[in-house]
Formats: structure tokens, C-alpha cells, sequence
């Protein structure tokens, strides 16, 4: 088999992956920086398949973007609006709410619920969205709020995180994603978004938010100004988090979209950079289950190839997502359940329903239920 690794410099990777050892920061740009793509997708594969065999997971989701107005302005944001623009918008709670019973009759399992950092709306306000939401949709998991978001109403209400957290889970937040994190060396996230936390305190709210017994996601944006010690970098940095707290479930590597940014000058990423941040996730990031491959992001057949690089999820149905198609995405808003089952099937995958902590779900024509 060490005939499929064409660049001799990984035979020492792929000896540490096949026996399950931790790879270390030179190991990770040595990945990043290999010309043999399908060297790095067949040790990415050995991890996935070790960890998850043939199955690749999906849910069936829908994402609530409450807001666009934002006080920060991140060059590499083209959601977020000032509240004076005309064409920014902010939700009532009502609204929200009516949102999220859109295309209910498939039994939705999550609500993901990220947006701007509104001058005006209070944690009071979010904590009335979450508790109504609770009240409408009982069985529904709220994975609601990046740690970014979190810091920004700690601040407004003026006090800790951990309380603000803890208001948050009264409220009925379940879990949290992972967005936020962009890049954490700080060179580069001064350039591009120098009005939200840093990443040391993204890193903090996260690790408070596990101590209290919320699981989260995590994210890495790629594809902009960083380089591959950068990206490395917070692949560690991330795994040294999970290591504390244990607290991370999946990692989405997303790819930068420059349309409608300040930084419009930088070209798209292509597939292979694309499948190459999938694929040295998954080696360098050996204590979190699960990587993605979301769709919206990345494109239906970049996921499906991304399932043999390292991938296995492929995220959910999510019916309206407006953060990536506000910079120039042109994948579909949504696709059907019975749209994702036939993709992961074309990758060669079996597909397993899941809810947001990877529980299977077991579904018949109006209800599901989650195999515990």
C-alpha cells in the first residue's frame, strides 16, 4: 500500500497514522505543503474509516439567521449590515418563531441559529426567542449562538460569560456551533476581523460553555490571508481545547467566499484546497469524532468526493442560509432529505440520520425518534 504515497517525505505520517500516534506541528505542514493530494485523502481515509467505517451522517436542520446588523465590520464578512442600511433586517421574535415552522412536516431535529452582533437586541430578547421556540418545537435541539456572540452579550449586559452561558441554557440552548473562530493567529485576524474576540477568548467561552456541559462545534475559515503554519496552528490549538474539555464534536473546515467583501480580490479556493483542509483535519485533529463537509459551503460534489478524504458528515437540509449565499455562494438553499440520502449513496457511503449529537434517528413518514 505505500505504493499510493508518491511523496516519499510522508511515509513517517503515514507510519504515525497506522499506528494511531498524535501528530505533531511539522507533520501538519507537511501535509499542507505535499503536492500528493491523494496521498494525504488515503491517510485521511485510514483515520475516517477506522473511526467511522462506511457510514456518513446527515440531519435534517434548518438555520434562523435572526439578524444581519452587526457593530463589527470584518473585512472578510459580507452578511453583517449597519442598522442603517435599507437593506438590513432584523427578525421580531414572532418572525423567528414562524421561521422556524417552516417545512415542518419533515420533522425537523435542529434549529442553527447564528447571526449579527445587533446593538439593540438584549440576551433577554434571545432568551425569549430560545424559550418560545422551546415551547413551539419541544423535541427540536437549539444549537444556537457562536462564542462570539456569546462574549458580545456578556459584555452588553455586563456580566460574565459564565452567567450569560448559564442564562442561555435555562433558556433552552442546547448546544453551540462553531462559527466565529475564522483563524486564530492574531496577525491575520487583525486584518480581517478586529472587532470581534480574539482567539485566546473564543477559545475561553468555548472551554467555559464545556465546563457547564454544552457541547460545541468548531470551525476554521481558510482560503484568505493565512499561511499553513497559521492553519496549523489552529488545527492544534483546537485540539489542545478538546483535550482540556472534551467538549468539541465536529470540526467544519469552511472555505473563504471573497464576493461582496473587502477582500473581493482574493480568488475562490479550488476543490483540491478544498479537500486537502478536510483531509489534514481529520489527521491533525485526533480527539474530535467527527469532520464535515458542509454542502452549502463546499458544493453537493465536493462533499461527496470530501467523504474519502476525511469527511463524515455532510451536514443537514437546512432550507434558508444566508451568511455564504451573501458572498457569492450558488449552492442551493436546501436540499431535501431524500436528496442528501442519494448523495451520500453516489459517494459510496451508507447514510445515517443523526440528531445534533450524533445519536441515530430513526424516522417514519411524521415523526422521528432518537435511538439513545
Amino acid at each position: 500500500m505505500d505504493a499510493v504515497i508518491g511523496d516519499r517525505r510522508l511515509l513517517p505520517v503515514l507510519d504515525r497514522v497506522r499506528s494511531g500516534e498524535r501528530l505533531s506541528f511539522d507533520d501538519g505542514l507537511a501535509l499542507y505543503r505535499s503536492s500528493d493530494i491523494l496521498a494525504v485523502g488515503y491517510m485521511a481515509n485510514l483515520v475516517r474509516e477506522r473511526l467511522h467505517g462506511n457510514v456518513t451522517f446527515f440531519n435534517v436542520n434548518r438555520h434562523i439567521n435572526p439578524t444581519d446588523v452587526c457593530v463589527a465590520s470584518c473585512r472578510l464578512c459580507a452578511f453583517g449590515k449597519k442598522a442603517r442600511d435599507p437593506r438590513a433586517y432584523t427578525m421580531s421574535l414572532e418572525q423567528v418563531w414562524e421561521t422556524a415552522g417552516r417545512g415542518w412536516s419533515e420533522a425537523v431535529t435542529e434549529f442553527h441559529i447564528v447571526g449579527g452582533l445587533h446593538p439593540e437586541l438584549t440576551l433577554d430578547w434571545y432568551c425569549q426567542a430560545f424559550q418560545g421556540l422551546k415551547q413551539r418545537f419541544p423535541k427540536v435541539h437549539l444549537k444556537a449562538l457562536t462564542m462570539v456572540e456569546i462574549a458580545f452579550l456578556a459584555r452588553r449586559t455586563k456580566i460574565s460569560v459564565r452567567e450569560t452561558l448559564e442564562r442561555l441554557i435555562q433558556a433552552g440552548v442546547d448546544s453551540l456551533p462553531g462559527g466565529g473562530a475564522e483563524i486564530f493567529s492574531e496577525p491575520v485576524r487583525r486584518i480581517l476581523c478586529d472587532h470581534k474576540i480574539d482567539g485566546n477568548e473564543w477559545l475561553e467561552v468555548a472551554r467555559q460553555a464545556h465546563r457547564l456541559g454544552l457541547k460545541s462545534n468548531c470551525t476554521m475559515l481558510y482560503g484568505h490571508l493565512e499561511s499553513d503554519e497559521d492553519r496549523v496552528d489552529h488545527l492544534v490549538r483546537l485540539r489542545e481545547l478538546q483535550d482540556q474539555t472534551g467538549g468539541l464534536v465536529t470540526f467544519i473546515p469552511l472555505a473563504f467566499h471573497p464576493d461582496n467583501t473587502p477582500l473581493a480580490h482574493i480568488p475562490s479556493t479550488t476543490g483540491f484546497t478544498d479537500i486537502r483542509n478536510i483531509a489534514v483535519a481529520r489527521l491533525m485533529l485526533d480527539n474530535i469524532p467527527h469532520i464535515k463537509a458542509y454542502w452549502v459551503m463546499l458544493t453537493p460534489r465536493i462533499a461527496q468526493i470530501a467523504q474519502r478524504f476525511g469527511a463524515d458528515d455532510i451536514d443537514g437540509t437546512v432550507v434558508e442560509e444566508r451568511i455564504y449565499h451573501d458572498a457569492g455562494a450558488t449552492t442551493s438553499q436546501a436540499l431535501r432529505r431524500g436528496e442528501l440520502l442519494r448523495l451520500i449513496r453516489e459517494a459510496g457511503r451508507d447514510p445515517v440520520e443523526r440528531d445534533t449529537l450524533y445519536r441515530p434517528v430513526q424516522r417514519t413518514e411524521t415523526t422521528f425518534t432518537v435511538l439513545v
